[in-house]
């Protein structure tokens, strides 16, 4: 386990404390940060991430240094640093890569949950490695982190219709409702499951849904 000493920076209201870090894992949202981007097919992994923190109230915040805003969990037992990006989805591994150097959190240990053009839409799938796809956001976090070897909750947006530029497409509004919910929520378990059972049994798990 490793550790990294008084990692937030305090908001202005917050009282004063020194804390200390640790993670086990990394669990990352990609997406584009800004209203603007908000609700669009290429934030579903940031989606995700908030809807892991609702469970508990836990709140993100700024990580003095970095592109990132975490926020520190336990699941099953482990300390989970969870991250949403402040950078565009471009350069995503900026956000990451730093932590899990400081961090020592290997590679097998980092969950990025991200939107995926090769999957129905709001069909949810688990994986460890593979190309890219041509995700930027994940062509980023495997130069960074100078690996595949990396999981993935991998969140489906379909493709876009002929004729329609896929930067449109991704960057265009996500239809709500029960379906992208269920979605969303899924993804969320997903990246819990992998830390509590193990990527296999997660699998069994979120592919039978």
């Amino acid at each position: 386990m490793f550790k990294l000493l008084d990692l937030f920076r305090r908001k202005p209201h917050s009282p004063a404390r020194q804390r200390e870090l640790t993670a086990d894992w990394i669990i990352l949202g990609l997406g584009n940060p800004g209203p603007r981007y908000s609700s669009t097919r290429h934030n579903v992994g940031y989606m995700a991430v908030d809807d892991l923190l609702a469970e508990t109230g836990d709140l993100l915040e700024p990580v003095p240094g970095t592109k990132a805003l975490a926020a520190q969990l336990r699941i099953g037992g482990q300390d989970v640093l969870v991250l949403r990006s402040t950078t565009y989805m471009n350069v995503s591994g900026q956000a990451v890569a730093p932590l899990a150097e400081k961090l020592g959190v290997p590679a097998e240990r980092i969950i990025v949950i991200h939107d995926e053009l090769d999957l129905p839409a709001s069909k949810v799938r688990v994986k460890l490695g593979g190309n890219e796809n041509g995700h930027n956001g994940l062509k980023s976090c495997t130069a960074l982190l100078g690996t595949r070897d990396y999981l993935r909750v991998r969140i489906g947006i379909s493709r876009p219709p002929k004729g329609m530029p896929v930067p449109d497409y991704v960057l265009g509004s996500v239809e709500g409702g029960p379906e992208l919910d269920t979605a969303i929520a899924t993804a969320a378990d997903a990246a819990r499951l992998i830390v509590e059972q193990g990527l296999n049994k997660a699998q069994n798990e979120i592919h039978t849904r």
